[in-house]
C-alpha cells in the first residue's frame, strides 16, 4: 500500500514552514528533473533553477533565501538537503525484521540474544556474544565469541566480525565488512617474517555506518577506535590501531595506515591515502586521492593532486620535475652571483 502525507503532515513531523498549499498529498521523493506531482523533490543549489522553473513535482522543499523562487507548493528549511534526507526515510523505512533466531543460525553456548532481535538463517553467533534489542543480523554473518553488538544494528548478509569486539547501537553495516581482522603485525627475523598477534580489539560507538567490503583491523595491543556517528563509504581499509574521531565521513576506497588519528567531523575525499602514525586536527578536508605524508595540526581544507592534463603534457610536465631538484641549486647559485655582482657594483 502506497503511503502519503499532506505537506502539512510532514511539516508537523519534521518541522520547517509550509508556503502554498498545504493540503498536497505527498507519496515518494525524486529529483526536480524527474519527479512527478505526488512527489516532493529539493533546491539548494542555483545552477538548478532552470530544473526548479520546469518541475512537475508536487512541492519542493528549499531554503528561506530561495523561499520565492517558485510558486509551488514547499517547505522552507534551515538545511533543504537535511531536510531531504528525513523525508525521504519518512517514505522509504527499513523493512521490519521478524524478531527470533531463525532455525538455519548456529548459536554458540553463553550467546546472549535479546528476544527482539533477529537472527536470519545461516547467521553464526559465537560464545559469550551479545546481541541487543531489535537489532537484525542478516543472513550468512558472522559474530564471533565474545562480541557485544548494541541494540537496533542493522547487518546486511555476509558481515563478518570477529571476536572481543564491542559495537554501539544503531550500527549499520552493508555486506562483504569485515571488522576486528588482524591488522598487519610482522617482524623480520634472520630472513623470515614472524607475525605479531593481534591482540586488541575493535571498538565503535553508537550511529556508526560501514559500507560494503570495508575493512577495519583489530588493535596489535590497544583497540582500533570508530567513535560515535562516524561514516564509513564502501572498500575503505583502516589499519590497526587507528582512531576515527566522532561524526567524520570518508569515502570509498580511502586507505588509512596503523596508528594514524583523525580528528572529529573530518571530510576524507575517494581514494585518499594516509600514512600511519599520522595525526589529523579536527574539521580537517582531505580531497580525493591525496596522499597525506605528514601530521595536520590545523583545520582546513587539503589537497595535493597532480592537475589534470594531456597525456604529452603531463610527459613534459614530469620530465620537468625530474630536474627539479637541479633546477632549485642553479637559481640560487644565480641568485647568489647576481647579488655578489650588485655588491660590486656599489
Amino acid at each position: 500500500m502506497t503511503i502519503s502525507y499532506r505537506l502539512a503532515d510532514i511539516a508537523v513531523q519534521l518541522g520547517g514552514r509550509v508556503l502554498g498549499d498545504a493540503e498536497v498529498r505527498i507519496a515518494q521523493i525524486a529529483t526536480l528533473e524527474k519527479a512527478q506531482p505526488d512527489q516532493i523533490s529539493f533546491y539548494t543549489n542555483s545552477k538548478y533553477r532552470a530544473q526548479l522553473a520546469g518541475t512537475r513535482a508536487g512541492a519542493v522543499i528549499l531554503s528561506e533565501a530561495d523561499a520565492q523562487a517558485t510558486a509551488l507548493p514547499r517547505i522552507v528549511s534551515d538545511n533543504p538537503y537535511a531536510y531531504f534526507a528525513k523525508v525521504s526515510s519518512l517514505f522509504n523505512p527499513l523493512p521490519e525484521a521478524k524478531p527470533g533466531v531463525h532455525p538455519g543460525a548456529v548459536i554458540g553456548a553463553g550467546a546472549q540474544i535479546d528476544p527482539t532481535a533477529s537472527i536470519a538463517a545461516m547467521a553464526v553467533i559465537g560464545e559469550c556474544a551479545v546481541i541487543g534489542a531489535h537489532s537484525v543480523i542478516g543472513a550468512c554473518c558472522f559474530i564471533g565469541a565474545n562480541t557485544v553488538i548494541g541494540s537496533h544494528a542493522r547487518l546486511y548478509p555476509g558481515v563478518v566480525i570477529y571476536h572481543g569486539c564491542v559495537i554501539g547501537d544503531n550500527l549499520i553495516a552493508h555486506s562483504g565488512a569485515v571488522i576486528g581482522s588482524d591488522g598487519f603485525g610482522i617482524a623480520m627475523d634472520e630472513g623470515r617474517w614472524i607475525k605479531i598477534p593481534q591482540i586488541g580489539r575493535v571498538v565503535i560507538g553508537d550511529d556508526v555506518e560501514i559500507g560494503a567490503n570495508t575493512t577495519i583491523d583489530r588493535g596489535a595491543l590497544d583497540d582500533t577506535v570508530i567513535e560515535e556517528g562516524v561514516k564509513l563509504d564502501n572498500q575503505i581499509q583502516v589499519a590497526h590501531n587507528v582512531r576515527i574521531g566522532a561524526h567524520t565521513a570518508i569515502a570509498g576506497c580511502a586507505a588509512i595506515a596503523g596508528s594514524a588519528v583523525i580528528g572529529r567531523y573530518c571530510l576524507i575525499g575517494g581514494a585518499a591515502r594516509i600514512l600511519g602514525h599520522l595525526q589529523l586536527a579536527d574539521y580537517v578536508e582531505i580531497a580525493a586521492h591525496t596522499l597525506v605524508g605528514k601530521s595536520i595540526r590545523e583545520a582546513g581544507s587539503y589537497a595535493a593532486i597532480y592537475p589534470l592534463g594531456r597525456t604529452e603534457d603531463w610527459r613534459r610536465n614530469a620530465v620537468h620535475l625530474r630536474h627539479l631538484d637541479d633546477l632549485v641549486k642553479r637559481v640560487k647559485a644565480l641568485e647568489q652571483e647576481i647579488e655578489s655582482l650588485k655588491g660590486k657594483e656599489r
